[in-house]
């Protein structure tokens, strides 16, 4: 592929490894955010301490601060910014652009009070001349991992083919490599319900379960998963693949995933509060638990899990009990899709 100018907005750790990868591969890349000590920071030091420490970014990678400098003739806009942000760092886009662009998202949520996905906000925020069917960019990868260059497999996914293909050839390279598909929903609703899982297989973790329970959670997570995603019709097999069962197992079962630290945390009897506090990163799985369970709520769906899970962070409920009655109350055929 030949060089291209890239645009990635939103300099946390998968944004700024993503921004890594793109140099590594020839592209010019502007890496834009709101706070000017950060950007200070990366065009200054080249660094990004608050969320990839230890490492050097890639000289040429270039901050912005002014969305349309960092906009300003680029072929493909990377969006990595938190589900929360999506719409309004769109609606910013939209004003901004001039003429037509590749659109890409490697965000991992729902969004909250709509419901949508995050590929349907950048289709209703930035008009259709101005950009391609949006591509997906998930799958299973921690950044401090990819930022070593340690091989990372994820998936490309758009209703276009030939744009998931644009995101592949400007991805991929030795160690990190993208598939296509073209199942948006499953890629989108995977990558975004793991999340939850994530929280509760580290939940149980803290509380002093061990590997049983972790594969318990993880097969039925996965099989919650997969039956809201069906509903919003998405295709079952997607749910198999690199951004379905690949990403649960990366999310569920390691400390470099924020959703895990949280759950652990809060099983080991911290407050949701100091937890958020500590962080200093958004805990995505947190939102998506309330969204999730709107969602099955309104169409029906049997998400044990996910209710569980609601019920502690949002009512208050007690942590133990909830786990208890998720795991005594599901007595179904393992098949049972409804």
């Amino acid at each position: 592929m030949s060089k291209q100018n890239i645009a990635v907005l939103g300099p946390g750790s998968w944004g700024s490894t993503l921004a890594q990868v793109l140099s590594d591969n020839g592209h010019d890349v502007r890496l834009w955010g709101h706070d000017p000590k950060q950007i200070e920071e990366i065009n200054t030091h080249h660094t990004n301490h608050h969320y990839i420490k230890d490492t050097h970014l890639n000289s040429d990678i270039k901050g912005f601060t002014d969305i349309k400098a960092a906009l300003d003739g680029v072929d493909g806009i990377l969006f990595v910014v938190p589900t929360k942000a999506m719409r309004e760092v769109a609606r910013q886009v939209a004003e901004c652009l001039d003429h037509p662009v590749y659109v890409m998202h490697a965000s991992k949520g729902l969004e909250p009070g709509s419901h949508a996905r995050l590929s349907t906000v950048l289709e209703e925020e930035i008009p259709s001349n101005l950009r391609s069917e949006i591509v997906v960019v998930s799958g299973p990868s921690h950044a401090e991992e990819t930022i070593k260059k340690d091989i990372t497999l994820i998936t490309a996914a758009s209703k276009d083919l030939e744009a998931a293909k644009y995101a592949q050839a400007l991805f991929s390279n030795s160690y990190f490599r993208l598939y296509t598909n073209t199942d948006v929903i499953g890629v989108e609703t995977a990558g975004a319900l793991k999340n939850i899982i994530a929280v509760g297989a580290g939940i149980l973790k803290g509380l002093g379960y061990g590997d049983n329970a972790k594969a318990a959670i993880i097969t039925r997570g996965l099989a919650e998963i997969t039956r809201l995603g069906v509903a919003l019709g998405a295709n079952p097999l997607t749910y198999s693949g690199l951004s379905g069962v690949g990403d649960l197992i990366v999310t569920g079962t390691s400390i470099h995933s924020r959703n895990w630290r949280a759950g652990y945390a809060l099983g080991q009897g911290q407050a949701l509060s100091d937890i958020k506090a500590n962080m200093g990163m958004v805990i995505e799985g947190l939102s998506t638990t309330k969204v999730a369970y709107e969602l099955a709520q309104e169409l029906g769906v049997y998400m044990p899990i996910t209710t569980a899970l609601y019920r502690v962070i949002y009512e208050g409920a007690d942590l133990k009990e909830g786990i208890l009655e998720m795991m005594s109350n599901e007595v179904r055929s393992e098949n049972e899709w409804h």
